[in-house]
């Protein structure tokens, strides 16, 4: 009698995660005959250009990627396919003090990307990204430089993955 129920709540659960399609335990809504993604060279096209923002930036999409999926990264022919563009990088003064002086800057990036997926194309997107990172005003902005980085490009990183393939 117990086998019975065992295999009965065995049944249920396999019919259930069947009913529901293709789902990954990552939390990405990638279709199982996509194998590989390529993230084309993110370029600077801001009126600010810093050296090496564009090669950080196309990394950090990179790398999370392959943290958060078993797709494979190449270079050309990808199943999936990001480029784009860091079209904005800008400092502006975030809070002011009684005496009209900035208190706080904020440095804020954004990037324009495009999204291609081979195996669905309606999937295709065309969307701009932004964040920001705020610190002192007493600091400049090459003291801070490298530590906006890492915040800003890991949630624009983060926003264009739930964006196309996480699907939130």
């Amino acid at each position: 009698m117990k086998k019975l129920q065992y295999l009965s709540i065995a049944l249920v659960a396999l019919i259930l995660i069947q009913g529901c399609g293709a789902y990954s335990f990552t939390g990405t809504n990638i279709s199982a005959d996509t194998k590989t993604f390529q993230v084309n060279f993110f370029q600077n096209q801001s009126p600010r250009i810093f050296p090496g923002v564009d090669q950080f930036s196309t990394n950090k999409l990179q790398d999370l990627i392959l943290n958060q999926t078993n797709l494979s990264l190449t270079t050309s022919s990808g199943d999936i396919v990001y480029e784009g563009e860091i079209v904005q990088d800008y400092v502006s003064p975030n809070t002011a003090t009684s005496d009209i002086t900035a208190a706080q800057n904020r440095l804020t990036i954004a990037v324009n990307m495009r999204f291609y997926d081979t195996k669905d194309p309606s999937q295709d997107l065309e969307q701009r990204f932004s964040f920001f990172f705020d610190y002192p005003a007493s600091e400049s902005e090459s003291n801070v430089r490298d530590q906006a980085m890492e915040v800003i490009f890991d949630r624009i990183s983060q926003d264009m993955f739930n964006a196309t393939l996480a699907r939130w």
